[in-house]
C-alpha cells in the first residue's frame, strides 16, 4: 500500500501534554491521501484547539456527546461504523481506565464501545502511573478485548522525570497504524476456514453423543482472523457463543453437516479445525426414542477424519492446514504423531485434563508444532484464549506475507 487513499481514520484526542503530537500524526496521514475525522475530549481542548485540529484534518472536529448539530450529520453509531480504523493518543491512564470499565459518558468513549473496528491506544503518562498496578490490570483487560497498543517509550517526561510512559512520535504511530491497514488490504485477498465447537451424534430422536467442547478458542481465532481482514468463515458446532456480522458463520450439528460444510466451502487458503468432532456415530439411525432396558447395545462406525480428508485433499488443500490436538496424557507424544499421520502443517496441542484450562475454560495453555523442520515447537503459556489467538493469527500472518 503506497498510500492511505481511501482509507479512514477516526482519531480520539484526550487531555495530556503529549497532545500537541496528534497535529503532526494527523498531518502525516494527511499527507498520505487518509480520510480524517476527530474527536476532542473535553480536558483535550486545554492542550490543543479544535481550529488546530481542524485545519490540519480538513473536517469537523466532534466534541459534545448531546450536540444536536453533530447528532443529526453523524450519531455516534454512524461515526464508529464510518472509520476503517480508531486511534486514541494520548491515551492517558484515566482513559485507559475508562475504557477497562466500558464508560460510555462522553462521546470519545461511547464510540469506542459502540465500534467494531480496531482501536489503537498511544498512552501517555507519568512512569509512576504506567507502572501502576492499576494501569497494569487495565491494560491486560483492553488487551483481552482486542485493543492494540503503540508504546510507550521510555524517555525525558513533561514533569521532569525520566522512565517509561512518554507517548509515541507521530512518525512511529502513523508507520504502525499504516502497517497494520497494509497488512489487513492484503488479508482481505485470503480466505480462512474455521471449525469450532463439537458436534452431536444422535442415538434417538432425544440422545445424542457428545463431547465438552465450548467452541471458545475456535471463536475467538476466527474473531481474530476476522478483525485483521480475513474473509473468514467458521463452520461451528452447537454452542451459545457469540460472533461478529463480519464473520460467515454456519451452524451444523452432526460430523457429516460440518464436513459437507468444509467441502462447500473449498477451496480456501487456510483452514484451522479446533472442532472438536464426534469420532463414532450410530451406524443405524432410531427414529423412535430407545426404551429403558437392562442392557442397550450401541453399534457404532467411525465417522470421516474431516482434518485428515482435507489436508490429503488433492486438489483443493489448503495453503496452511492447521489442527487441533485435545489430549489428556502423551499430549507431545499423540501431538507429533498426529501432525504427521494427518499431514498438517501446524499441530496446536493442550491438555484438556488440566481443571483451568481447555474445553469450558476462557484460559488455555498451548504448545505449536510445526512441519517445516525449520520452525521450533513453542508453548503459550496459560493465558486468556482471546490471547492465544491474537498468538496463533500473528503467526499466520507471518507465515503467509
Amino acid at each position: 500500500m503506497k498510500d492511505l487513499s481511501n482509507k479512514k481514520i477516526l482519531f480520539i484526542i484526550c487531555g495530556g501534554i503529549s497532545a500537541y503530537k496528534c497535529l503532526e500524526t494527523i498531518r502525516l496521514f494527511k499527507k498520505n491521501n487518509a480520510k480524517i475525522k476527530t474527536i476532542l475530549t473535553k480536558s483535550a481542548k486545554e492542550f490543543v484547539t479544535p481550529l488546530s485540529v481542524s485545519s490540519l484534518s480538513q473536517g469537523k472536529v466532534y466534541d459534545d456527546l448531546f450536540n444536536l448539530e453533530n447528532e443529526s450529520e453523524m450519531d455516534h453509531i454512524s461515526l464508529s461504523r464510518w472509520a476503517d480504523v480508531i486511534v486514541v493518543a494520548p491515551a492517558t491512564a484515566n482513559t485507559i481506565s475508562k475504557l477497562s470499565q466500558g464508560s460510555a459518558e462522553e462521546l470519545a468513549s461511547t464510540v469506542i464501545l459502540a465500534s467494531n473496528k480496531p482501536v489503537f491506544l498511544a498512552p501517555a503518562m507519568n512512569v509512576q502511573m504506567w507502572e501502576h498496578q492499576s494501569t497494569k490490570n487495565n491494560l491486560k483487560i483492553l488487551k483481552n478485548y482486542g485493543y492494540k497498543l503503540i508504546g510507550p517509550e521510555i524517555g525525558d517526561m513533561a514533569c521532569g522525570e525520566y522512565g517509561e510512559g512518554k507517548m509515541s512520535e507521530p512518525l512511529d504511530i502513523f508507520n504502525q497504524v499504516k502497517e497494520f491497514l497494509s497488512l489487513k488490504f492484503k488479508n482481505k485477498k485470503i480466505k480462512a476456514l474455521v471449525t469450532a465447537g463439537p458436534t452431536n451424534e444422535h442415538i434417538d430422536p432425544v440422545r445424542f453423543i457428545t463431547n465438552k467442547s465450548s467452541g471458545k478458542q475456535g471463536y475467538e481465532i476466527a474473531k481474530c482472523l476476522s478483525r485483521r481482514g480475513f474473509q473468514t468463515t467458521l463452520i461451528s458446532g452447537p454452542t451459545n457463543l457469540k460472533i461478529n456480522e463480519n464473520v460467515n458463520l454456519i451452524k451444523v450439528e452432526t460430523a457429516e453437516e460440518m464436513l459437507r460444510a468444509t467441502q462447500q466451502n473449498l477451496p480456501t487458503d487456510i483452514a484451522i479445525f479446533a472442532a472438536a468432532v464426534a469420532d463414532y456415530k450410530l451406524n443405524k439411525k432410531n427414529y423412535d426414542k430407545i426404551k429403558k432396558k437392562d442392557n442397550l447395545t450401541l453399534n457404532l462406525e467411525q465417522n470421516i477424519d474431516i482434518l485428515n480428508y482435507v489436508a490429503n485433499h488433492n486438489s483443493m488443500r489448503p495453503n496452511l492446514v492447521i489442527g487441533f490436538a485435545a489430549e489428556t496424557s502423551n499430549l507431545e507424544e499423540n501431538a507429533v504423531y498426529k501432525l504427521k499421520n494427518k499431514n498438517c502443517d501446524w499441530i496446536i496441542a493442550n491438555d484438556v485434563s488440566k481443571k483451568d484450562i481447555g474445553f469450558e475454560s476462557d484460559y488455555n495453555e498451548i504448545t505449536i508444532h510445526y512441519k517445516n523442520p525449520s520452525y521450533k515447537k513453542e508453548w503459550l503459556s496459560l493465558r486468556k484464549k482471546s490471547e492465544i489467538s491474537e498468538e496463533i493469527v500473528n503467526r499466520i500472518v507471518a507465515q503467509i506475507n
